[in-house]
């Protein structure tokens, strides 16, 4: 006698809050704007777009200036600008508003694959794959300081501190190469250039890193398939090394509460991590190819995914978080202590 089919429960994993479709081409970058009703994405099709969240729906026009692929976008502190870099190398400043170019910076020689803006909004730091790092005046559209020569033969990932007094770099070594460094990560000071810290434990390319919000703890993905974790006051490498991925990790980014990490990879999958115990969170989030991209909305309850399959995805944090019985993790750490002090005093009657 045959044994009966027993039909697998879906489970949030499965299945994507919302889909984004439009782009004709990989999209590589995907926000959430204030409010929490839109975000925007970037495209190797050479757009940006702004999409209803709810609905999925693309608002107004594609944003364009050339034809060139746009492979990285962070988000101004005051929600109204967007940066860009991509193919052509150079640095936009994008008006959410209007959607129209407002600063454009030249002076990176090959594509730029990472940018990031300043907590106060002034500054805007690349990094390319001319090996260099760039910060540029929001004001005054300069670049600030000369082109920091940073050992990477690609600069894959840069990205500021909280207090924007240092920026970490990562990317590509040429670690097939004998003599030369496993793909260090790499602290510098963000008003001189200079070189603060090697850290070393990688073995492949540094695609992605994260700083948390009180700057205590950085966070860094790579192509030797694993995320690491460095304590910044020591600059060593603490916790276990998160190594579920079968591929390169991608994207990284950590929640609004600090209590999960969210990773991508080219194993065409994402994934949720419990940092109070270094372990996953559920199963992988499956999409149908290569995840470039992961961000948290303000709130910590949508997840945003970027796919090669030209499309974005929103998931529901909080009932994966849910499913897999760990509802602890979307309170705040303060949160957690008032609870925690009313329960103990309520048994010292």
């Amino acid at each position: 006698m045959s044994s009966p089919i027993v039909e697998k429960k879906k489970s949030s994993q499965d299945t994507p809050s919302q889909r984004f479709e439009g782009h004709t081409d990989s999209v590589y970058g995907a926000l959430h704007l204030p409010g929490g009703q839109r975000m925007v994405t970037c495209s190797e099709d050479g757009s940006l777009r702004v999409w209803n969240m709810k609905s999925g729906k693309q608002i107004g026009d594609d944003w364009r200036d050339g034809e060139s692929g746009v492979y990285t976008i962070a988000l101004s502190p005051d929600g109204k600008k967007v940066a860009s870099g991509g193919e052509d190398g150079a640095v936009r400043l994008w008006d959410i508003d209007t959607g129209k170019v407002i600063a454009k910076w030249l002076g990176h020689t090959k594509p730029v694959w990472s940018v990031c803006c300043s907590q106060d909004g002034q500054r805007v730091l690349s990094g390319s794959n001319d090996g260099t790092v760039r910060e540029w005046d929001v004001k005054n559209r300069e670049n600030i300081l000369a082109p920091v020569k940073t050992g990477h033969t690609d600069v894959y990932a840069a990205v500021y501190s909280p207090d924007t007094t240092m920026f970490a770099t990562g990317g590509y070594n040429g670690s097939f190469n004998p003599g030369y460094d496993k793909s260090p990560v790499k602290i510098w000071d963000a008003k001189t250039g200079e070189l603060v810290a090697t850290l070393k434990g990688h073995t492949h390319s540094v695609l992605c890193l994260a700083w948390t919000t009180d700057g205590k703890v950085l966070m860094s993905g790579s192509s030797d398939y694993s995320i690491r974790t460095w304590d910044t006051a020591s600059w060593k490498q603490t916790r276990a090394i998160l190594d579920a991925h079968i591929s390169s990790v991608f994207a990284i980014a950590i929640s609004p509460n600090g209590r999960i990490l969210a990773s991508t990879s080219i194993d065409n999958t994402a994934q949720l991590w419990n940092l109070d115990n270094n372990q996953p969170i559920g199963s992988f989030i499956l999409h149908a190819d290569s995840v470039f991209s992961v961000s948290f909305s303000a709130d910590g309850k949508l997840l945003t995914t970027s796919c090669n399959d030209d499309n974005a995805y929103t998931w529901d944090v909080c009932t994966i978080v849910k499913e897999a019985g760990l509802d602890d993790l979307l309170l705040d750490n303060s949160v957690l202590a008032v609870r925690d002090t009313f329960i103990n005093g309520s048994h010292c009657i």
